[in-house]
């Protein structure tokens, strides 16, 4: 390649760089000159290009020679800086036996430059704890103890107006961890349910269509419960092709009675609940009146076998004209009144009764029932989460059961929260909650899921389709844990004494100082190619969000014409009082005086999975895909308490 060359490929890496200097490192890289690079000489010209200049300064301020680091230097590294603690000796070696490129470095316990950065740009070096990747938390807690991820008209791609239904839409939702998937069921053509947004322009997809493809993907991401929020419109005769296709299709799969047949006194977990897929939606009757039911059944089933066994005995075969009515017939007065339609050849009787009907014998003129508009047999697949209206926090405790859970609207939610945020938390350390966005979201745009965290919601419903911030906030909560699409809550929101407020949040919670240094970027790449020029003037923010007290935000300056390594060496200084809620949003923007900052890409991650020391923030994209190999560098310090930190 010659300079020229190497200029265009520079410009093409998103580099800008004094022709002079590109010039220096091209003729010291070029050992043949001959004006042009060719094989080794274009590698040796990358690594000048590429050499972390700040990474060899923080390798040379451990190594005695500059050249390695020994195993006893390592271990004071990861335990002074990167606060891996008491097992350090241990994972010092692991690293090394992980990241050292050489054999000999291997046998030695030494980690050259090379290795040290190898595992700086690790999963190991990450933000993000490598503990907290694998499902690590205790999955035993009853179901409403957890963050549960959740969807909002599943079915949807676009809009909520005219956009279009598919099962797409549930496959992306479970394939990103999604537990609890909306099926808006609506009566069909030919007798078969669909699937779309009531009383709009969306297309609509065949309920059965829906029902495979939940069968398929629902375990294929996690093992956990999965949840359909079924939002039932069918008359009574497609309502019980609704049941017949979840029951037929899902099978084992679906949750049909309690685990054991026992009336519960507590949710199940999501451990007990593993490949399990339940039905939310009304009942006719409380689990207690199911269970009942199947006993009274059984015992039904018994008597009329004993009876049949009875009728084969030919003495049992007449009865009398009339009967000796029992003392209970009598007290409620009972007639029994001869059917004028009686037949001595039939040898029997048709006997009319006013309540209730002596035996043997059945009613002349039997009162016709109406049907409730809720078919039984869809009924009987509500097991766990019968929804039920909300009227106040008080009724709730007084009146309803734990396995019966409301939805509330995105308004609604955040009304109660202002005005009983504790009660608010109480109820939801009991009882199931979900929170769905307004109506007037017609565009599908999503809320921020925090505030209703705060509170202890469970279900906090979104509009997958749409990426942005708020989905940014939402994956970034359920990265954790395996990404199994259930989050354990903190200790104080399943506390049945807890007195926290999400409003008003007092102690025993811990507050923390939280200092970032932002370091350096790596490859950051151009979002907007018709921007004047070509080369990212990339900013860094950092954006924290919790409790209201909590929520804020700050920014580095903007470095001009370097989206390849720009460098920034500035310390941002944080306050939290809750922590355990707090989430972290790393953005990078491309600074822009003309108008608003352009987006380039951001990573999110939980307060409580975040590593101290120096570590790489591998950056995503708006759809949360990665853009490797984009990242920034930083050091990470979390003190006990509010400090007040000198600059």
């Amino acid at each position: 390649m010659s300079f020229p060359e190497v200029q265009r490929l520079l410009h093409l890496m998103n580099v800008e760089m004094e022709p002079e200097y590109a010039f220096q490192l091209f003729q010291a890289a070029d050992a043949s000159q001959s004006d042009t690079l060719e094989g080794e000489e274009f590698i040796e010209f990358y690594k000048a290009l590429t050499k972390r200049v700040e990474v060899h300064e923080l390798f040379e301020n451990f190594s005695a020679d500059g050249q390695k680091l020994t195993l006893l230097e390592f271990v004071d590294f990861l335990r002074e800086e990167q606060k891996e603690g008491d097992h350090a000796s241990d994972l010092a070696l692991e690293l090394i036996d992980r990241y050292e490129p050489s054999d000999s470095g291997k046998l030695r316990h030494v980690l050259s430059m090379d290795g040290f950065l190898s595992y700086l740009c690790s999963k190991d070096g990450d933000v993000f704890s490598p503990a907290c990747l694998p499902v690590y938390q205790d999955m035993t807690h009853p179901l409403s103890h957890y963050y549960i991820s959740s969807s909002h008209n599943t079915y949807l791609v676009g809009d909520q107006l005219c956009g279009q239904s598919s099962v797409e839409g549930y496959i992306r939702a479970l394939k990103r961890g999604c537990r609890c998937l909306e099926v808006d069921v609506w009566d069909g053509p030919s007798g078969e349910p669909v699937v779309y947004h009531g009383h709009t322009l969306t297309s609509r997809i065949l309920f059965k269509e829906v029902v495979a493809t939940i069968a398929q993907y629902a375990f294929q991401t996690s093992d956990y419960p999965v949840i359909l929020s079924l939002e039932n419109h069918c008359s009574w005769e497609q309502q019980e092709i609704v049941a017949q296709h979840l029951t037929e299709i899902l099978g084992e799969q679906l949750l049909s009675t309690t685990l054991d047949g026992l009336l519960p006194t507590q949710l199940p977990s999501p451990e007990e609940l593993r490949k399990k897929i339940l039905v939310k939606g009304k009942k006719l009757q409380t689990l207690e009146e199911d269970l009942d039911k199947d006993e009274e059944e059984e015992e039904l089933e018994t008597e009329l076998e004993g009876e049949q066994e009875a009728e084969l005995e030919p003495e049992s075969q007449f009865e009398p004209e009339t009967q000796e009515l029992s003392p209970r017939s009598k007290d409620k007065k009972e007639k029994v009144v001869m059917c004028p339609l009686f037949c001595p050849s039939l040898c029997c009787q048709i006997m009319v009764q006013a309540p209730p009907l002596p035996k043997p014998g059945f009613p002349l003129f039997p009162k016709q029932k109406s049907k409730p508009m809720l078919c039984p047999s869809l009924s009987a697949l509500v097991v766990y989460t019968k929804t039920v209206p909300f009227h106040s926090f008080t009724h709730s405790r007084e009146h309803y059961r734990f396995y019966e859970l409301s939805s509330f609207s995105e308004t609604k939610a955040k009304g109660l929260i202002k005005e009983a945020g504790n009660e608010f938390v109480q109820h939801n350390i009991w009882q199931l909650s979900r929170v769905y966005p307004s109506g007037l979201r017609t565009d599908s745009s999503n809320y921020n899921p925090q505030e209703f965290w705060n509170a202890g919601c469970q279900m906090v419903a979104m509009n997958v389709q749409t990426a942005g911030l708020e989905m940014d906030i939402y994956d970034g909560l359920f990265r954790q844990n395996g990404a199994c699409g259930y989050v354990l809550k903190p200790e104080f929101l399943r506390d049945t004494q807890s007195s926290f407020h999400p409003e008003r949040p007092i102690s025993p919670f811990k507050a923390q100082t939280l200092l970032i240094q932002v370091i350096s970027g790596q490859q950051l790449p151009k979002e907007d190619k018709s921007k004047e020029g070509s080369i990212v003037d990339p900013l860094v923010r950092v954006e924290i969000f919790g409790i209201r007290a909590d929520t804020t935000r700050q920014e580095t300056s903007h470095v001009e014409n370097n989206g390849f390594n720009p460098y920034w060496g500035q310390t941002l200084c944080f306050r939290v009082l809750v922590p355990e809620l707090a989430l972290l949003r790393f953005v990078v923007m491309d600074y822009n005086w003309k108008s608003r900052n352009d987006f380039v890409g951001q990573y999110t991650l939980p307060w409580t999975c975040m590593q101290q020391g120096y570590r790489h923030i591998h950056l995503l994209s708006k759809d949360g895909t990665s853009l490797h190999p984009a990242s920034i560098f930083v050091h990470i310090c979390m003190l006990e308490g509010l400090k007040e930190v000198e600059s």
